[in-house]
């Protein structure tokens, strides 16, 4: 990499579009059957050469991470080998405790950094997994099948792949610990088989209720959502973000218009989804 040279990756959106809870670990994470999905938009990460590794973050949700030595960023360029430092620019897009996987979604894009300038060790994937059970399905942002705590990966048929997307959000941080501790227990089943399509069909997100006692906001983005009929609308991991899946971009387009002029206040981010 020349000193004058910048790269620059995309920290791509994660979204489930089905997320089945099954039971609670021993080790107390829960039992978790996912399509985990890729939105073609998301954070930007700009890296140059440095002396040693730097972050510096900006954009609309910068001011939402206090602690910059324990962003995911700099946690990723610690787990890596790399002969360079790399002086790192987060442009934070993606609203923070969001179920969008933001922080993972950063980290497994400076995986991808450091793959195109110095490759990664043969053990990336345990590297990854050491920094959060959804990192390596961030780092490659494919569509698959999280099983386990969401680490064990599966290929699925994406059938879905440029199916236009709105993300939604209320702007209200909503935490994943509250909401799995809020989860009701029940295990309504596996994840349906099949294609991307089928499974995001038939599938559901067993969290959903116990984010909406946390975030009754979560409600009303759904109610919107719902207006325009689209293919699919569901809430995203643990929330409060909110997506909807669109056969054509001009039914995404105009949905979103109309929810930006009745909710001025509400965030989104639109975009298509990757292979």
């Amino acid at each position: 990499m020349k000193p004058e040279l910048a790269i620059t990756e995309t920290a791509y959106a994660k979204i489930n579009l089905a997320l089945h809870v099954r039971g609670k670990r021993e080790d107390g994470y829960h039992e978790l059957e996912t399509l985990f999905a890729f939105v073609d938009s998301g954070d930007t990460l700009i890296a140059k050469p440095a002396e040693r590794d730097t972050l510096t973050t900006v954009g609309e949700f910068a001011q939402t991470l206090d602690n910059p030595f324990d962003n995911l960023v700099m946690r990723a360029l610690n787990a890596l080998p790399h002969p360079q430092g790399l002086e790192v620019t987060l442009e934070k897009n993606l609203p923070v405790a969001a179920g969008l996987g933001g922080g993972s979604a950063d980290a497994g894009a400076v995986f991808r950094l450091i793959e195109r300038v110095h490759g990664l060790p043969d053990d990336w994937k345990v590297r990854a997994e050491r920094l959060g059970a959804d990192v390596p399905s961030c780092v490659r942002s494919e569509m698959a099948i999280g099983r386990g705590t969401g680490s064990e990966l599966e290929p699925v048929e994406n059938d879905l792949e440029g199916m236009a997307v709105l993300l939604v959000n209320p702007r209200v941080p909503l935490a994943t610990g509250p909401v799995f501790k809020a989860w009701d227990g029940d295990d309504r089943g596996q994840l349906p088989e099949g294609s991307a399509r089928q499974i995001a069909g038939q599938g559901r997100n067993d969290l959903r209720a116990a984010a909406i006692k946390i975030c009754p906001q979560i409600a009303d983005v759904l109610k919107e959502l719902s207006v325009d009929d689209p293919f699919q609308f569901e809430m995203s991991g643990s929330g409060a973000t909110c997506f909807a899946l669109y056969e054509q971009p001009q039914a995404r387009d105009d949905a979103a218009r109309r929810i930006a002029e009745a909710h001025p206040d509400w965030w989104q981010m639109k975009g298509n989804l990757r292979r």
